[in-house]
């Protein structure tokens, strides 16, 4: 395979099939615009990281990924872990889409294959974005500890065709049970705050969720973090901070705390739920998060 082959890959089941179902279209656009593609799919969790890592270790300088945040949350780390460096290309074909947004990719799938097919034939100059880490993993777009990682689990476990409103009905599923509030330490640099929270946020993008413009203020190549903590609500302030959380008029409330960053511990009393990117992670009790600056290149 030639030197300068993007090596493109997919999973078939993000977006409920979409991705898979669209898989031909997207090899036809790629190749309109003289493209080499190599195809690689992945069929289970984790795949992808593993398949991704192999080529860039094997010399491999662009990878293009047709997925969702879950998919490119896989690449970014699959290509962080590697000894080598590669340029990063996205397909937008997920349900929420947040890194997209926070990119600026077109949200219509086939204008951004079009497009990056021509950025890749035209050998354009990648631009550089940040990437946070968050204990020994990496994530594009955003993290967070607390009730909005308990939604991600439950969002994760919904099959409704539904798009970005499965995470409303995640949310309303969640507020089935008790809210949790667990108490937290949190430190950056000379800034320290601790007590109970509903959530804590940190975001390199302004979406989560598809819907929720959780940090308006959040620019992914400003080499900052914004951490957002939420102090305990209850369900029904909760349900009145919905709307002006998707509009993102919620910076003003006095529940919300918003601290710029670039790096920063917490620390929970018990195991808590985090997520990456909307990837649920593993419980832990203690997290160091910081920003790599201009750490991957995007096509």
């Amino acid at each position: 395979m030639a030197a300068d082959t993007i090596h493109l890959f997919l999973n078939p089941t993000a977006g409920h099939g979409r991705a898979g179902r669209r898989q031909p279209r997207v090899l036809e656009l790629l190749s309109q615009s003289d493209v080499q593609v190599e195809y690689h799919a992945s069929r289970s969790a984790g795949e992808l990281e593993t398949q991704v890592r192999k080529h860039v270790d094997a010399g491999a300088t662009r990878v293009v990924v047709a997925g969702g945040d879950g998919s490119v949350h896989e690449a970014v780390n699959g290509i962080m872990r590697s000894g080598n460096t590669a340029a990063l290309g996205v397909i937008p074909t997920g349900t929420g889409n947040d890194f997209a947004k926070a990119c600026d990719i077109p949200l219509n799938w086939e204008h951004a294959t079009r497009l990056l097919g021509d950025r890749i034939k035209a050998r354009g100059t990648p631009r550089r974005i940040d990437i946070g880490r968050f204990n020994d993993r990496f994530f594009a777009n955003g993290a967070g500890v607390g009730f909005d990682a308990k939604v991600t689990r439950i969002a994760q476990s919904i099959r409704l065709p539904i798009g970005d409103l499965v995470y409303l009905l995640a949310i309303f599923k969640t507020m089935l049970g008790p809210i949790a509030t667990p108490h937290l330490q949190i430190s950056a640099g000379d800034y320290s705050w601790e007590g109970p929270v509903t959530l804590a946020a940190i975001s390199n993008g302004p979406w989560i969720g598809g819907m929720f413009h959780i940090a308006p203020m959040a620019v992914n190549t400003d080499n900052l973090m914004n951490l957002l903590i939420v102090k305990p609500v209850t369900r029904r302030r909760i349900l009145t901070l919905l709307p002006k959380l998707m509009n993102g008029q919620h910076m003003q409330e006095t529940e919300i705390i918003h601290h710029p960053v670039t790096a920063l511990s917490i620390k929970a009393e018990q195991a808590i739920p985090s997520h990456l990117d909307g990837e649920v992670q593993p419980l832990q009790s203690e997290f160091e998060i910081s920003v790599l600056p201009g750490a991957l290149d995007l096509l």
